[in-house]
């Protein structure tokens, strides 16, 4: 079955019909949503909705994140011949999963993009969807909180990271990708004692409140009590995930903006993201991809799996 219909699948992005199932198009051909699901702005009947924000205009260093959804689209052709790895169930068979293609925005009006970014993420809510976000830097995830918030109320926060992106900025206008959580916080958004990063490796002393398990504690004390942990400060309600590739080590994703060495493993990443499984998952984002840093593709194909999971967490919640 699937050798004939690689033989006859192409541009799926636009040709196919059933929002759910694999797909065997060939991965070197063709139009490149993401996981070749269906490139739609109808969302009836959609349980998920992966969407892209390149915006890149808040970095503190390198940029490039703007080819990030791009990027990560394109790498995800290597995954729609299977059920996604490592997971009980098959999201993309049981789920109406799309691609809901790119915000539009104006890149020469900065200032207008945040409300632009918690309208687009409102539209999907409304809708009934959950949100899968590709970046862009990590700014955008502030303006997504808002358009979570606003539905959820406060919520628990997972964040994958390098940095705790809680430097200080009263500055409403600032738009920052270093202090998105600074902002989430202080304006009511992220409930801190629900809230966990993981991954640290970079000293900034005022946490506020957030727990922390840095990247040395992740290596040395295991997956296993990693994620108990985790669970214990998020608890029960609901939850966002938010991944910065710069989680990762350099070794496993070099194309980013700020690289930070001793952080973790790709296979650890995927055991905690799996095994993040039950959570009251609302929404989540891969942020930080910058491919013009990675010649090899690697960042952008771990991006591509960091989206797959989140995926799997979205509809593993929708399974009750």
């Amino acid at each position: 079955m699937a050798l004939e219909d690689a033989k006859n699948q192409v541009d799926e992005a636009f040709t196919r019909q059933d929002l759910r199932g694999l797909s065997y198009e060939n991965a070197f051909g063709g139009a490149t949503s993401f996981l070749r699901r269906r490139y739609t702005k109808d969302l009836s009947g959609v349980d998920i909705a992966v969407t892209g924000i390149p915006f890149d205009q808040a970095v503190t260093h390198r940029p490039g994140t703007r080819f990030g959804p791009r990027a990560i689209r394109e790498a995800s052709c290597l995954q729609p011949f299977d059920k996604p790895y490592g997971w009980s169930f098959n999201a993309l068979e049981e789920f109406a999963v799309v691609d809901y293609g790119d915000m539009p925005f104006d890149y020469a009006n900065v200032p207008e993009v945040p409300n632009r970014i918690k309208a687009h993420i409102s539209n999907i809510l409304e809708a009934g969807a959950t949100p899968v976000t590709l970046g862009g830097d990590h700014f955008i995830t502030l303006p997504i909180l808002r358009a979570i918030a606003a539905r959820h109320g406060p919520i628990g926060l997972i964040q994958f990271d390098a940095h705790s992106d809680t430097w200080a900025d009263d500055d409403p206008d600032r738009i920052d990708h270093g202090t998105f959580l600074y902002k989430a916080v202080r304006e009511g958004l992220v409930n801190p004692v629900r809230s966990v990063s993981v991954g640290i490796r970079t000293d900034n002393p005022d946490t506020l409140g957030v727990t922390i398990l840095d990247a040395p504690s992740v290596h040395q004390d295991g997956v296993p009590a990693t994620l108990k942990r985790i669970r214990e400060v998020v608890g029960a309600g609901p939850v966002y995930v938010t991944f910065d590739i710069d989680a990762l080590d350099p070794a496993f994703a070099p194309g980013t903006g700020t690289p930070v060495w001793g952080g973790l493993a790709s296979w650890q990443a995927a055991a905690l993201l799996r095994g993040l499984q039950g959570i009251d998952f609302v929404g989540g984002d891969i942020v930080e991809v910058s491919p013009p840093y990675d010649t090899t593709g690697a960042t952008a194909i771990a991006g591509a799996h960091v989206a797959t999971d989140l995926i799997c967490l979205a509809a593993a919640r929708l399974r009750g």
